[in-house]
């Protein structure tokens, strides 16, 4: 698993539980130094390991982590939430544009592979995602994301997941109003200082 993916992890631990969560979860997990580097490789069984760790420290079930992270990620991540804004002007535009996701990933981060995802447009603002992925939780984590990205865009959502099945979640997605409130800044341009 690339280094990134695991470093997002510790520094939300670090960020939002404090410095003893975080040695505590490596400890937990068999982190030794415990600090990932985030342009190295991990092996795969590395992240699994942390996020059970995570869960046993910070006494919250995965699946709520894993939504955490998502917000997170798109929160106080700037070259994230960038990544994603890219993908449209407003929340609908972002959602069609979401099947692109691994491939502007992998554009932003060569080596970088995220799960494939594919959304199913079925009208009046329904949409399905569905998120091939071996490890479950990429769909919560996913959740967080499409929450704190409907936010940015100052759009209404309702998400649902659905479960872990074969390999694949699948997320339910309402859109109520696009824009149901004023959205956070975005400049398609970075300014330098």
């Amino acid at each position: 698993m690339h280094g990134l993916i695991n470093r997002s992890l510790q520094n939300f631990v670090w960020d939002r539980y404090g410095r003893d969560a975080w040695i505590e979860t490596a400890a937990r997990a068999g982190i030794d130094p415990p600090s990932f580097e985030a342009m190295l490789s991990y092996d795969d069984a590395t992240t699994p390991a942390v996020l059970d760790a995570m869960s046993t420290v910070l006494r919250r079930p995965r699946a709520a982590l894993l939504e955490d992270v998502g917000i997170y990620l798109v929160t106080h991540t700037e070259a994230v939430r960038r990544l994603l804004r890219f993908g449209g002007v407003d929340f609908d535009d972002f959602l069609q544009s979401l099947d692109d996701l691994p491939d502007r990933a992998r554009m932003a981060v060569a080596e970088l592979r995220l799960p494939a995802i594919e959304l199913h447009t079925h009208g009046e603002g329904r949409f399905s995602l569905i998120c091939d992925s071996p490890v479950a939780g990429f769909g919560h984590l996913m959740m967080g994301v499409l929450q704190a990205m409907a936010d940015d865009y100052g759009a209404l959502a309702l998400l649902e997941h659905e479960g872990h099945a074969a390999g694949r979640e699948t997320l339910r997605i309402q859109l109520v109003e696009a824009d149901f409130a004023d959205g956070r800044a975005f400049d398609l341009g970075q300014r330098a200082s």
